[in-house]
């Protein structure tokens, strides 16, 4: 179940202080939308979704959205940057038609303008696109797909409740590159209990047969609050398993790696560079983002904030003239240096040490001798994990940024 931060009342008018808006367009500037409908909830999941019909409705979204970015450009004002990077994330976008998305893309056009070469990405699961919706999006100015595969394995798709068929995340990512998307990343899952390593081998085999440009691999962690976390608290199901997990991913790395995808953050695999995802790369290396749609969260210049949950409240926000804002905040020095330390060092390109005081070069020393650290960036002032201290990356985040 979705659950918002604590943090300060934001105005009405969703302000920023001068301060944040000093050095808009001297970061990366990017829109996230937020569309919160799937056709079910999986059992896994604790974002923040709704079934259409069930208390919560997609009519008069886009327009909702439209409003939001109509606010943003009022906020940020006339300096505000074109997107370099546009995401639409959920939930399940494409449960939405494709007209729709892109009347989404129109108004991010209309309201906060899009940036040449403008990396823009829509999520979709497998069973919820077609070569015809693709084939609008792709003609509406979409250039990045990003699938929700999760598994292979008919017996771990059903622990997960995912609805769509073995073969057809493989089907999907054909039918978008034949609709002319230049990139096509797969979203995989692994440590679901019951999978077994032949199990997670078959996944990574399906996936590479997708010919990706991009693979995102994650730990699957038991929200509270989700159906799986009620199976395991029964005991219907093991917890996922710490040294499993780590195995899975050694395995991934590997696998991954022989078929020319590389590491460019922990959870994140690309075959060049252009194949990065650029707007997440934007979360990592801190910069300003709006994000729009119930319970999206956006930063601009050190202030954080997010909106109401459910997409009633959101929309009745914007439909009185109010930001539809819950709360904000600005972290402190100390929270903001762990925040970075903490991004940072799950990318390749590593944490620049001369950031950070004196005493962080020291620790990276340390974890450089404990294999955790490759010793040959950390003499260009860099911390970039070994394998292993991708494994152990919470503990190196901590000794840098003691």
């Amino acid at each position: 179940m979705a659950r918002l931060p604590d943090g300060e009342r934001p105005p009405a008018d969703g302000a920023l202080p001068a301060a944040a808006l000093a050095g808009l367009g001297s970061r990366p500037f990017g829109v996230y939308v937020h569309v919160p409908y799937c056709a079910s909830i999986c059992g896994y999941c604790d974002f923040n979704t709704y079934i259409p019909g069930e208390g919560a409705s997609p009519a008069g979204y886009v327009e909702a959205v439209a409003a939001e970015l109509a606010l943003a450009r009022r906020t940020l004002g006339d300096a505000t940057p074109p997107a370099e990077t546009v995401f639409v994330g959920g939930g399940t976008p494409t449960l939405l038609p494709a007209a729709d998305l892109a009347r989404l893309l129109d108004a991010i056009r209309e309201h906060v303008g899009l940036a040449p070469g403008a990396e823009i990405t829509t999520e979709a699961n497998p069973e919820s696109v077609d070569p015809a919706a693709l084939a609008t999006l792709r003609e509406a100015g979409f250039t990045r797909l990003s699938l929700g595969m999760q598994s292979a394995v008919p017996h771990v798709l059903d622990v997960l409740e995912r609805r769509h068929t073995p073969g057809r995340a493989i089907a999907a990512a054909h039918e978008a590159r034949a609709a002319g998307f230049e990139h096509v990343s797969v979203d995989l899952i692994y440590g679901t209990p019951g999978e077994r390593a032949q199990d997670w081998d078959r996944t990574l085999d399906a996936a590479l047969e997708a010919e990706p440009d991009h693979v995102s691999a994650y730990a699957l962690i038991v929200e509270p609050g989700t159906r799986l976390a009620a199976r395991v608290r029964r005991g219907e199901l093991p917890e996922p398993d710490d040294d499993v997990l780590a195995e899975r991913y050694e395995v991934a790395a590997q696998r991954l790696g022989a078929a020319g995808l590389d590491w460019y953050e922990m959870a994140n695999w690309a075959r060049d560079r252009s194949g990065q995802c650029r707007h997440n790369l934007g979360y990592w290396r801190g910069g300003d983002w709006w994000g729009a749609g119930p319970g999206a969260h956006s930063h601009v210049g050190g202030v954080r904030w997010w909106n109401a949950l459910h997409p009633n409240r959101w929309t009745a926000a914007l439909s009185e003239g109010r930001s539809p804002a819950a709360g904000r905040e600005t972290p402190g020095e100390d929270a903001a240096r762990l925040e970075h330390v903490m991004l940072a060092v799950r990318l390749a390109e590593g944490l620049d040490l001369d950031r950070l005081p004196a005493r962080a070069r020291e620790a990276a020393r340390q974890a450089s001798e404990d294999g955790l650290i490759e010793p040959g960036p950390l003499t260009d002032g860099r911390a970039v994990l070994t394998l292993r201290g991708r494994l152990l990356a919470d503990h190196v985040t901590l000794a840098l940024a003691e």
